[in-house]
């Protein structure tokens, strides 16, 4: 259950954005006038209000519903919720590390509850490392070196076309992306990982923030037509630090919608803007094989940390 031990302005803002309040209505919850709202909040952590006030406010949050104190503890666990604005936010992921089998940089997406899907539903997810980028065609190469398997289609003679080495591989089905993922020790991610990674804990529309901004991912309206490299764009970042969150390609997850069919996420070159928001639901047979279709791996945190430190 989520305790304060000393509101400040910032607690104050949080607590009434939790519930979901105009501070008119927060003002009448609590028995105060809108003006002195205005001042709490204004005053962020320079402002402390009076015990009785403090009194108030515990009460507010110890008879709210598990769904407000989830949505509170987020607000307060960071840099939001004390009046920063999108460009503000600080970066919440870990460092980079790389996996040691197929050396692609990961970063790790703590354990926590997060607001998932298109109501923000409080979700708790443990910890676990995801790819900073989709597994490129130079990645996808080595797979195949190593084992056999059978390389994409648009391939000639198990190389990828010239120029691509960056490029995320496509063309390959959920069992070609699974078949990777076994290989180099990892998984793919389940829908809520991906989630996560891409919207950080706080509910945010997109990697970047609330801001609908095509400008920032390969969709259609960029008129790109045709994948691009995994960093290509850097603006729209994740609060991770992971890549390519909306559009350049659909990326398969191991999560399972129907029998014999998987969730995609993300978006890609050849969709619309609005078909790449993270929270949108879509799938395909795990036989579909196309040029906006790819994939990234995910595992858990304590299986790549104790690989790392043996």
């Amino acid at each position: 259950m989520a305790t304060v031990q000393s509101w400040s302005g910032v607690e104050v803002r949080a607590l009434r954005e939790a519930k979901r309040m105009s501070i008119r209505e927060f003002a009448a919850h609590l028995g105060v006038s809108e003006r002195m709202i205005s001042k709490w909040e204004a005053g962020r952590a320079n402002i402390t209000p009076r015990p009785v006030n403090q009194a108030a406010l515990d009460t507010c949050l110890l008879r709210s519903d598990s769904d407000t104190q989830a949505r509170f503890t987020h607000l307060t666990d960071g840099a939001l919720g004390s009046g920063q604005s999108e460009s503000e936010l600080e970066p919440i992921g870990s460092s980079e590390v790389r996996h040691p089998a197929d050396g692609s940089p990961m970063v790790k997406v703590d354990g926590s509850v997060f607001l998932s899907g298109p109501s923000n539903e409080p979700t708790w997810l443990p910890a676990f490392y995801i790819d900073v980028h989709p597994v490129s065609n130079a990645d996808y190469a080595r797979f195949i070196a190593a084992t056999g398997h059978p390389s994409p289609q648009h391939w000639t003679e198990d190389k990828y076309p010239d120029g691509l080495a960056e490029h995320p591989a496509v063309f390959v089905t959920w069992k070609d992306a699974t078949a990777y993922a076994e290989w180099s020790g990892k998984a793919l991610p389940t829908g809520q990982q991906w989630e996560k990674a891409a919207r950080g804990t706080r509910g945010n529309v997109y990697p970047w923030g609330d801001q609908p901004t095509p400008a920032k991912c390969n969709v259609r309206e960029n008129g790109v037509g045709s994948t691009t490299p995994g960093d290509c764009y850097q603006s729209g970042v994740s609060p991770y630090g992971v890549y390519d969150l909306c559009g350049n390609v659909w990326e398969w997850c191991s999560t399972e919608s129907k029998p014999g069919r998987h969730e995609l996420k993300g978006g890609a070159w050849t969709s619309p803007f609005n078909r790449a928001t993270p929270s949108s639901f879509n799938d395909a047979a795990a036989s579909m094989c196309d040029d906006d279709v790819g994939f990234r791996c995910a595992v858990p945190a304590e299986i790549l940390e104790a690989l790392l430190q043996s």
